[in-house]
């Protein structure tokens, strides 16, 4: 049970308990107030004091401490002071106190998930979700796939990201009303995890899954090796209207000119500014690297416990961050096909899949990556993409590159110190280049090796789970992902997210790119050697030049190993 369930079935609670007082009205009230409010502040991170906690209780003052003081001796309540000289201290519950209240909010989704949502006895609270009320028009599950729960006992089974948005996915689908799956039907796994075991599924005679979740750039390795099935024609017959995504966005779904998977949603890396600190200090928001590191070194105070920027350059995120910096600069990581706005990733061959990293824009992308690092907060070099969000959330750091899907938690985020001061722009160009906005996100796919006769509700389900409907009420949630025009323009959608409205934007004027990450069949093998040769230039283990030259041979011989059709 997460924060969020728990603060959900506590509220329910608390509103269902005030009627039963005027039937009964012998129940302990204070205690309630006491632990409802002591809980409910430890989650959400308001300090609690002692005399805060016994005026909500409802008791007399006197009547209250005592009462207080009796559970801090019962091991319920603990004292805690920031310093040992301090003469405030703040109220916490302890592990048992939380243990028993988890325990006991469990219970009640149990009870009434089994009156009202039609699960069995036997069923486990974890198994299903105790989700938000529904308010306005309901998101209706797909008939069959309910049918065939109740009926025959068919559970579909999934493999996604360990991620906020398909954890509120399998929420979905497992809550109590809708009682479409159970939580143990998704499997959510880190992404290299989740990368072994897509490929470990494929040799599997028969798939584990019934649909799967690729990062985008993998589609070129699932494809070629015959993993995932093309779904053209199935995703025209279940009616998802392709003209209703972003044409980069769409173009994510295809190898080769077939089409593999439907986006579940895109997500943005964008440049996430202060807002604040920017109009204070008179600073226009940044549209260059230089205007980047100009800002940087002035916001940039680690005495303060404040820096430039917020970046994540351990291995693997590093090579994602090298590649969208050699397209600010203009040019593909390969020799991919140019077009009018930029390059095409389409019917690629051998000719068109050479490395291009040894190159003058290398050198400018590397010297912009050390200028960062000098800006950037301490063991940047290990950073990944939730420690660097981590600091900016914190208020630590004026800028941070970040992906809108976590960017979504600076304003959706209790502890979030930098809430409604974030301003968003498009990554800033280099030497030579334009301001892009690289695509990335998530496709779901149905693997090869399905049981045959698991395959209509597989796709019934895809479509849902891809639908207009599904990703407005994602969006409602506080989702940025905007894969589709209608839902980015949905005024309800826009409504309630900043970034929505930003993607949304960025969309209608043709600003994402999709082609800095090559789906190509060497894809992952590509981002290793990068994340390790530019790790290896930034750390001072290498020259920079010696840096672009190893990955640039590393690459071609792998290439030059490999046979891909034209």
């Amino acid at each position: 049970m997460n924060d969020h369930e728990f603060l959900r079935v506590f509220e329910f609670v608390d509103r269902l308990r005030k009627p039963f007082l005027d039937v009964a009205g012998i129940e302990d009230e204070a205690s309630w107030r006491i632990v409802h409010y002591l809980m409910t502040s430890e989650l959400e991170g308001y300090p609690v004091t002692i005399s805060k906690l016994a005026l909500v209780s409802n008791l007399p003052r006197g009547t209250a401490i005592r009462r207080i003081q009796s559970m801090i001796e019962d091991g319920l309540i603990e004292r805690r002071s920031p310093s040992e000289t301090a003469k405030r201290a703040t109220l916490h519950p302890t592990a048992r106190l939380s243990g028993l209240a988890v325990n006991y909010a469990a219970q009640t989704k149990a009870l009434i998930a089994e009156i009202l949502g039609g699960r069995h006895v036997e069923e486990h609270e974890a198994d299903y979700y105790f989700g938000a009320p529904r308010r306005g028009n309901p998101v209706i599950p797909p008939i069959n796939l309910l049918t065939n729960r109740i009926t025959k006992g068919v559970e579909l089974q999934f493999l996604l990201n360990d991620d906020n948005y398909f954890a509120a996915m399998r929420n979905m689908w497992s809550d109590f009303r809708n009682n479409l799956a159970t939580a143990k039907s998704f499997k959510l796994v880190h992404q290299n995890d989740l990368y072994r075991e897509g490929l470990a599924n494929g040799a599997r005679a028969v798939s584990a899954y019934d649909i799967i979740a690729i990062d985008m750039p993998w589609l070129g390795e699932f494809a070629s090796k015959g993993l995932i099935l093309p779904i053209g024609e199935m995703i025209r017959e279940s009616g998802i209207n392709a003209m209703d995504f972003h044409p980069s966005i769409w173009s994510t779904t295809t190898w080769q000119r077939v089409e593999y998977g439907v986006p579940i949603y895109c997500t943005i890396e964008v440049l996430a500014c202060r807002s604040d600190l920017f109009e204070r200090t008179g600073f226009a928001l940044p549209r260059t690297f230089d205007d980047v590191i100009q800002a940087g070194r002035s916001f940039h105070n680690p005495g303060a416990d404040r820096y430039g920027i917020a970046w994540n350059a351990a291995h693997m995120p590093l090579a994602s961050s090298f590649m969208f910096f050699l397209g600010c600069c203009g040019q593909s990581v390969l020799s991919i096909r140019r077009t009018p706005t930029g390059y095409s990733t389409e019917n690629l061959d051998a000719q068109h899949m050479r490395p291009q990293i040894d190159s003058e824009a290398g050198l400018l992308v590397l010297d912009y990556m050390h200028r960062l690092v000098e800006i950037a907060q301490p063991g940047v070099l290990e950073a990944d993409w939730d420690d660097a969000c981590a600091i900016f959330l914190r208020g630590q750091s004026a800028m941070a590159y970040v992906w809108t899907m976590r960017a979504a938690q600076f304003e959706a985020e209790v502890r979030s110190a930098v809430k409604r001061r974030v301003a968003y722009v498009p990554q800033p160009s280099g030497p030579g280049g334009t301001n892009t906005s690289p695509i990335g996100g998530f496709l779901l796919c149905i693997p090869s090796n399905i049981d045959p006769k698991r395959l209509p509700l597989a796709t019934e389900a895809l479509a849902w789970m891809a639908s207009r409907e599904a990703m407005k009420e994602h969006v409602k949630n506080g989702f940025p992902v905007a894969p589709r025009f209608s839902v980015s323009s949905d005024p309800e959608a826009i409504g309630r997210s900043q970034l929505v409205r930003f993607v949304g934007s960025l969309g209608n004027r043709n600003l994402l790119r999709n082609w800095q990450r090559p789906p190509v069949p060497f894809y992952t093998d590509m981002e290793r050697i990068i994340g390790e040769e530019i790790h290896d230039a930034l750390s001072g283990r290498k020259s920079d030049r010696a840096a672009l030259k190893h990955a640039q041979d590393r690459l071609d011989r792998i290439i030059d190993r490999k046979s891909f059709d034209a």
